[in-house]
């Protein structure tokens, strides 16, 4: 009918509801009949997300032998081989912005969130660092999606952070300016509001679980309509989005009841998960769904924060973090600091394989994506800035070829491949931070 017709839904096609609005994805209904495409809204505009994981990585457990398209997936990286054709290890950057020499040696900590996508020393006797890259994509493709970026973390602020340095550069990796950082939300229920509807307080979303209601029940009776004229196709996408945002819903309102229940321990904060498998996969999911319809098409993302304690029991090691990563050099303890980078790069797998399993347009949103994942550190024993650990996904809507190991000059500026990444993205500039020119990617 549509064919016949020519009638189509309009890109930006949301269902209302009492205090809801939700983003419909793209549906093959949004294309005007007969249009080519590559001219359509199906050609979808690339998405960017950044990944920090502090303390470096075991690198020799980390970085393939081979280059090019002939390297072979190490231990720590074996979670992407299955990703292999859109997957790039990106070795040889430096971040010399994160060192520092004299009286300001021993606060590589400090520094290292602040400098992963701005690529700029920060100062310490002001808040003074970024741009970083996530803001700048954000203010050319955007400003024209109700929210320009996404912000997220898995562990809450740090309130003390030491070395004279502002908690600011510990806390987030996306500044909208040299003196704006932007907070990170790591609680999901909030981040769900944000991007599906009302509650952005305490009292709104105490209002909220008060009206014991779904974000979805208050929208069916639009969405019910609507299939009625939808052809089979849209209609099975549209029933599978909806079923994803319920499925959010459950898992957060499951984590509130666990957490309410359990009256040996403070109650958490709604909606955290437990379990830090958990709250990485429903952070990730989180921004598969907002990435799929289009509230935004950047977010950011703290593993988490410099010196964290956090313990993965699901890695088989029962140390700290922090305290993992001062391996002494020693091999044992190495090997077991790289079963902590082996669970964080599953952790990344789960997300690109989401991204991958999710249609967008004449591909799949791993297809229209550019994922950075990597850290500010290489040994974190010795708090060196270089050659760090650096993987790049996706294939940026047909921008970056996947499946190689690319090797560039030792000590490479990183900020290097971060302009590079802009003009992937479609944004022209001459210099980012301390680079020195693009990189032949």
């Amino acid at each position: 009918m549509r064919f016949i017709t020519k009638k189509h839904l309009p890109r930006r096609t949301f269902l209302r509801g009492m205090g809801v609005t939700i983003a419909l994805p793209l549906l093959d209904s949004m294309v005007p009949a007969q249009t080519p495409l590559a001219k359509s809204a199906a050609n979808s505009a690339s998405r960017l997300s950044c990944i920090y994981v502090p303390h470096g990585a075991t690198m020799d457990k980390w970085t393939p032998s081979a280059q090019g398209a002939e390297f072979g997936f190490t231990e720590i990286l074996s979670p992407l081989e299955k990703l292999r054709d859109r997957v790039c290890i990106v070795s040889d950057l430096a971040h010399p912005a994160a060192g520092g020499a004299g009286s300001d040696a021993g606060a590589d900590h400090a520094r290292s969130a602040a400098v992963f996508l701005s690529g700029v020393h920060p100062e310490k006797d002001a808040i003074r660092v970024g741009p970083t890259i996530d803001q700048i994509v954000a203010q050319r493709i955007g400003q024209d999606t109700p929210l320009p970026s996404l912000e997220l973390s898995v562990e809450d602020v740090a309130l003390s952070c030491g070395s004279g340095y502002a908690c600011a550069y510990t806390n987030t990796i996306s500044w909208k300016s040299p003196t704006t950082p932007l907070p990170m939300e790591n609680n999901p229920q909030v981040v769900f509001e944000k991007l599906f509807g009302d509650g952005g307080n305490n009292a709104d979303r105490t209002a909220r679980k008060r009206l014991s209601r779904s974000l979805l029940d208050s929208v069916m009776e639009q969405a019910a309509s609507l299939q009625l004229d939808l052809p089979p196709a849209d209609r099975t996408r549209l029933t599978e989005y909806l079923d994803d945002i319920r499925e959010i819903e459950r898992r957060i309102q499951k984590a509130e009841e666990h957490s309410s229940a359990d009256l040996k321990l403070p109650e958490p904060p709604a909606g955290i998960p437990e379990s830090f498998d958990e709250h990485f996969k429903i952070m990730f999911d989180m921004q598969v769904l907002a990435f799929r319809s289009q509230i935004t098409r950047v977010s950011t993302m703290m593993f988490a924060r410099d010196t964290s304690g956090a313990v993965y029991p699901q890695s088989g090691v029962r140390e700290g973090f922090h305290v993992a990563s001062h391996h002494a050099n020693n091999r044992v303890n190495m090997d077991k600091f790289a079963l902590i980078n082996k669970y964080h790069v599953q952790m990344l797998a789960y997300f690109l394989e989401k991204l991958k399993a999710t249609p967008d347009g004449d591909g799949n949103l791993l297809d229209h994506s550019l994922v950075l994942y990597g850290s500010s550190m290489s040994n974190g024993n010795q708090h060196d800035h270089d050659p760090l650990p650096v993987v790049l996904a996706g294939a940026a809507s047909g921008q970056l070829k996947g499946g190689r190991h690319m090797r560039y000059a030792a000590h490479t500026p990183m900020s290097n491949l971060l302009l590079t990444m802009l003009d992937k993205l479609g944004v022209q500039a001459a210099q980012h931070g301390d680079s020195t020119g693009k990189l032949e990617i």
